[in-house]
């Protein structure tokens, strides 16, 4: 990749290689909870390998273990570079999965718990996450993401993104307030990720490495890995990161190994001939 850096709402630089914070309450949304102690040392050894952007929400949790408790206990005071991007909209239904959605009247009091849960007066970035489980749909999203650009102007959130939608969402999310981020999956990726790279928007894949902009084919990323000396994942995050300047990466991981493995992908050069195998 040529840059390392992208200017998150044109005033927020953030190394394109972040964390994702999913995976410090519990493997899975139904899985059991993971150790804490573990969570905040993942954290902390995240940012002393230079993430500088964590990507979290309010419903990563399971039982008593929650990642935006985990990352104000790990990393308080926050240092002055560190960005930290939440999600509202989903629901926990009673087995702790996010399958319901907020109503315009309940995203006031989500954003009020992230900053209690962060420590924070302020968010750097709140994505509006549109749906359930599947991809996006056809919904409306003005009344909820006006919700959300209301509380931009009391201060109480920097930057807006989008998370889950289609082209007519994003469109009009765009109408109601500027839209610093988009994250989505692959599937729903090719086209958005055109209108973001125009429009200076960043374009955050979530599940990078199960559902990143390059489809993870093991058989053409094992010889690719093998030539330039990487392991399989590494070389995964770097073809995302290649796909495009506004591509920000967030591998989560709940394991100190795995995150020095995800985070050396920052350093993985791949040449034209690697990334046409990846993409035939």
């Amino acid at each position: 990749m040529t840059t390392t850096t992208f200017p998150l709402g044109g005033d927020l630089p953030v190394n394109r290689l972040g964390f994702g914070a999913m995976r410090l309450a519990a493997g899975t949304f139904d899985g059991p909870p993971r150790d804490p102690a573990t969570g905040i040392a993942v954290l902390r050894r995240a940012v002393e390998l230079g993430v500088n952007h964590i990507d979290t929400a309010g419903f990563y949790n399971r039982g008593a273990v929650r990642a935006n408790e985990l990352i104000r206990r790990a990393l308080t005071p926050y240092r002055d570079d560190l960005v930290i991007a939440t999600k509202v909209g989903p629901l926990p239904g009673p087995d702790g999965v996010p399958s319901g959605q907020a109503g315009p009247g309940q995203l006031r009091g989500l954003v009020e718990a992230d900053l209690r849960a962060l420590g924070l007066d302020r968010l750097d970035l709140v994505y509006l996450r549109v749906g359930g489980l599947t991809g996006p749909g056809a919904e409306s999203i003005a009344d909820r993401f006006a919700v959300l650009a209301e509380l931009r102007e009391q201060g109480l959130i920097r930057h807006l993104g989008v998370s889950n939608v289609d082209a007519a969402q994003l469109a009009e999310a765009r109408a109601v307030a500027p839209v610093a981020a988009v994250q989505n999956s692959f599937e729903s990726g090719a086209g958005l990720l055109a209108t973001c790279e125009a429009a200076g928007i960043a374009y955050v894949p979530y599940f990078p490495l199960g559902g990143g902009l390059v489809p993870l084919d093991l058989e053409r990323l094992g010889r690719v890995a093998a030539r330039v000396g990487a392991t399989t994942s590494q070389v995964a995050l770097g073809a995302l990161l290649a796909a495009s300047p506004s591509v920000l990466a967030i591998p989560g991981t709940g394991s100190l190994d795995h995150l020095e493995e995800n985070l050396a992908a920052g350093g993985l050069v791949l040449g034209a001939e690697d990334l046409a195998e990846l993409r035939a």
